[in-house]
């Protein structure tokens, strides 16, 4: 099998993976037509009655009949689904039920109105969204759709109209539809059926009559609707094509006239700029699109550096007029640029007409260009434009300044002539080597020689120097070797033959040499875009900070290009920022011109092309990010078509990691924000809750004491008691707040130190039942603790803490008896504490652990006090121990905590003296 025909293993296996998708994937049939009235839902029902009739499960999720009883007619047998009811204010509106069309799931689902926007609190704001999740669905789905409705359109169907429609779909919904139907008629039919209240009610009708539905809209609007349709169909037999010609062979099928679309062949000759402007004249006269090409040989690749200016100057001259333009490479110019036609689809060609006949070379590379077109693309037209005395060409490149290039130095004219000296010098060394041998070896063996060294010239130096040696080889051979030696002449007649060969081989070597090393080359140079973009989008995946994204942005592009590279991003104000010391040549007035217009400026542009820089905005999906500027080692690379493409795709890589390091950024502060309000609020809540209390309470008992004594029977010792009851329980909360600021800091800053020492257990928890008595109050506390607990080694002053709130905390919501028990495992110490009370609330289940956080109470608003903050220091504590602590139900009722410490054997005797 031939190696150029045989299909690409990775375009198949992707080709079969898209398939796949779209297997999985419900089609969408839009119904297209250039205004309300042409009859979109009356076809579209007209068909779901024919694919009813068939057999195939159709079901409408919503049509708008608008009164019509000619498309109400339609109704009758199909399945309708019942809309979804919506209030929305003081009134109640009827939406299309997108789940209960996805619970249904029928074969088709038509769905009229593609362009709707749903009611506030539905799943999607637009119903082309909703069509969307059907077809992902796997549901086919109908719907229909104005040409005043696409985003692209809206604005010029506005200017023709005077009317404005809010309600738009992107123009990928109908570029991705599987099938688009137009439903055309006459703008006089049109308009017929309007005044026959066929369209809207009489005085709706009336109304439209006189402004959107006049005549000379109507004809505009239809031609939009017919080229927007036909565009779709052009894309769809683009695509056929492309998927025939990975099918069936490197050209596939030839070219079909059904766009027009025009290619020009731009060339090296003088009038390459005339063709240029033909060709876009007459494609803005088609108004059809149009390409630029032009085919790098390995001749062409050798040419004058003012030629190659001026073909770049060209291309560039192309993409201002709107072309799009490539750079292809290939040993046949006339067969690239057929293939390249075929696969565009392209109806004409343009080439430059030759130059007229002085001699018989003048002119003769185009007429055979010519030829050549006319036998590959035989069913596309030629055109030869007009020859004209203008080009364009770039500021020659300033001396002193090299980068790597795409062309190797030694397919340049001034690296050639080394190759003819090598060639030379091969050419004697193979003759004194062969020259002992002469009286030993056969004469063919002394050519296979001479064949030898013509084989690594061509491997080494190419074509023109591989052509020498084979020329110097002969008459080396000739001279040296054929009778009579020394001499030219030639006694045997068969030797002519022999030289014929030699002298065949030797070119044909250098030929196929110079071939390879051409498309080695260019092979190396896409390579090398290709690596450069994978590893500058490898680096910047792990980029945090946007510093980093400079930096490498900055790196890979001047790996890339050579020369300087700078990127510029904004500062705090939104601005551009610039170097404080900007490097020889750099502009930043122009920098910022670039940020705030979008647009490329500087070297190779047409704004400020003057300048030695060339600066690029970073594009990113939601704005500009700021600016790539570029100082390049060859600046004539930025002419070439790929290599721009190369620039704007590492700038596109360079914005989007800015814009994602920006929204990192911007989600992390967010964050910290809502964190930080959210404990605001729970501070506050809790403070004004279990603070204010206690304060106001002691407000009205001092104020109490202020009356003299023996007025008003004021019991002055029970106020006093009373005073310092809330006194402490003032007391007790700031503690609380202090401690958990103390326990928070010291974890976070590794400080927190705890003094651990050999504890009895016993002794711990009777300290802390009596230290939480005056919170318990006449609460029954029951301890189940073995006879023989080991000694373990913890804090005694935080554990006691730790129990004394859980105790608390049973006597706020739990119910008596209270029980604290303990127990040891191998590796741990278990205490828990349990209550008889109601329990964990229900809404807690499965989320206990957020009992110790952060001012989280058991009732967020009752008159038990707390600001929520034991449990958490509870946590703390138990987390700076090592240990663990959790909270559930008990089986037979009642809240329980455990406390889980770990422990290790208790020292002996001995060991403690």
């Amino acid at each position: 099998m031939n190696d150029a025909a045989r299909p690409d293993p990775d375009a198949l296996l992707a080709e079969l993976r898209a398939q796949e998708a779209q297997a999985q994937r419900g089609k969408l049939r839009i119904y297209f037509g250039a205004s309300a009235g042409v009859g979109k839902t009356w076809a579209m029902l007209s068909a779901a009655q024919r694919e009813r009739a068939g057999g195939r499960d159709v079901v409408i999720g919503v049509v708008e009949t608008h009164g019509r009883s000619e498309t109400a007619a339609l109704l009758a047998g199909l399945e309708t689904m019942a809309l979804r009811q919506v209030p929305y204010r003081s009134r109640t509106l009827a939406e299309f039920d997108l789940d209960g069309a996805l619970a249904r799931k029928p074969a088709v689902l038509l769905v009229d109105e593609l362009a709707h926007s749903n009611a506030p609190g539905s799943r999607h704001a637009k119903r082309w969204q909703d069509v969307q999740e059907l077809l992902a669905a796997g549901i086919e789905v109908w719907s229909a759709l104005n040409v005043q409705h696409l985003e692209s359109l809206n604005g010029t169907v506005g200017a023709i109209t005077g009317v404005r429609v809010h309600e738009t779909v992107p123009d990928t919904v109908l570029d991705e539809a599987d099938e688009v139907v137009l439903v055309d008629v006459t703008p006089d039919e049109l308009t017929a059926r309007l005044a026959a209240g066929k369209v809207y009610l009489p005085q709706q009708a009336e109304r439209a009559a006189q402004n959107f539905f006049r005549k000379g809209n109507l004809i505009a609007l239809r031609e939009i609707a017919l080229r927007r349709t036909a565009e779709h169909v052009e894309d769809d037999v683009r695509g056929w094509r492309i998927e025939q010609s990975g099918r069936g062979g490197e050209a596939g099928p030839p070219a079909w006239n059904t766009s027009g679309a025009i290619l020009a062949c731009v060339g090296p000759h003088e009038g390459a700029g005339q063709t240029v402007r033909t060709a876009a004249r007459l494609a803005g006269q088609l108004n059809v699109r149009w390409h630029a090409a032009y085919v790098e040989t390995p001749r062409l690749q050798r040419l004058e550096a003012p030629q190659r200016d001026r073909i770049l100057a060209m291309l560039q001259l192309a993409e201002e007029l709107g072309a799009e333009t490539a750079v292809l490479t290939g040993e046949n110019v006339a067969e690239a640029l057929a293939a390249q036609a075929q696969r565009l689809n392209c109806a004409t060609l343009v080439v430059g007409r030759p130059e007229p006949a002085q001699g018989w070379r003048r002119g003769w590379p185009q007429r055979v260009l010519a030829r050549e077109l006319a036998r590959h693309a035989q069913g596309i037209d030629i055109v030869e434009a007009a020859r004209a005395d203008s080009s364009r060409r770039l500021a020659p490149p300033r001396p002193g300044r090299r980068g790597t290039t795409d062309v190797e130095d030694s397919d340049r004219p001034h690296a050639r002539w080394p190759g003819y000296a090598w060639a030379a010098a091969s050419c004697v060394a193979v003759t004194l080597l062969a020259t002992p041998l002469a009286g030993r070896l056969e004469l063919a063996n002394i050519v296979m020689l001479f064949l030898l060294g013509v084989v690594g010239v061509a491997m080494r130096f190419g074509r023109g120097p591989a052509a020498f040696a084979a020329l110097l080889n002969v008459a080396a051979f000739d001279f040296f070797f054929v009778s009579p030696r020394l001499s030219f002449a030639v006694s045997d007649v068969q030797y002519l033959l022999t030289f014929v060969v030699m002298l065949g081989v030797g070119l044909l070597v250098g030929q196929l040499t110079a071939g390879l090393r051409f498309a080695a080359g260019v092979s190396t140079s896409r390579e090398r875009r290709a690596q450069s973009l994978f590893e500058l989008t490898r680096e910047l995946s792990a980029a945090l900070e946007t510093s980093q994204v400079v930096q490498l942005g900055a790196d890979a592009v001047q790996g890339h290009f050579g020369g300087r590279a700078l990127v510029l991003v904004t500062d705090a104000n939104d601005r551009l920022a610039t170097p404080a010391e900007p490097p020889p040549g750099f502009d930043p007035s122009v920098a910022d011109w670039t940020f705030r217009q979008g647009q490329p400026a500087g070297l190779a542009t047409a704004t400020l092309a003057a300048q030695p820089w060339h600066y690029v905005p970073l594009k990113a999906p939601m704005r500009v990010r700021g600016v790539l500027a570029l100082e390049p080692a060859q600046p004539r690379w930025l002419m070439i078509p790929e290599q721009a493409q190369q620039l704007d795709t590492l700038a596109r890589q360079i914005a989007i990691a800015l814009e994602r390091v920006h929204y990192v950024d911007v989600a992390q502060q967010a964050v910290v924000e809502m964190e930080s309000e959210r404990l605001r609020n729970a501070l506050l809540g809790a403070i004004s809750h279990d603070v204010r209390t206690p304060l106001t309470a002691l407000i009205a008992l001092a104020e109490s004491l202020q009356a003299p004594p023996g007025v008003g029977g004021v019991d002055r010792p029970a106020v006093a008691r009373a005073i310092v009851v809330q006194a402490h329980q003032l007391h007790a909360l700031v503690n609380n707040l202090l401690d958990m600021a103390r326990l928070e800091s010291g974890i976070a800053g590794g400080a927190v130190q705890l003094r651990r020492e050999w504890q009895s257990v016993e002794e711990v928890v009777g300290a802390a039942i009596r230290a939480a008595r005056p919170a318990l109050g006449e609460m029954t506390v029951r301890t189940e603790l073995p006879p023989d607990l080991p000694l373990v080694e913890f804090d005694a002053v935080l554990i006691e803490r730790v129990l004394v709130n859980l105790l608390e905390n049973a006597g706020k919501y739990g119910a008596a008896p209270v029980v604290v028990s303990a127990r040891t495992t191998e590796r741990s110490l278990v205490l828990g504490v349990r209550d008889h009370g109601p329990g964990l609330p229900a809404a807690l289940k499965g989320r206990e652990q957020t009992l110790f956080d952060k001012f989280t109470r058991g009732q967020a608003e009752s008159a038990t006090p707390g600001v929520g903050l034991g449990l958490a220091i509870c946590k703390a504590v138990v987390s700076a121990h090592g240990g663990e602590i959790a909270a559930a139900n008990a089986v037979d009722g009642g809240a329980e905590f455990t406390v889980t410490l770990p422990r290790r054997e208790a020292p002996s005797a001995e060991e403690t003296v």
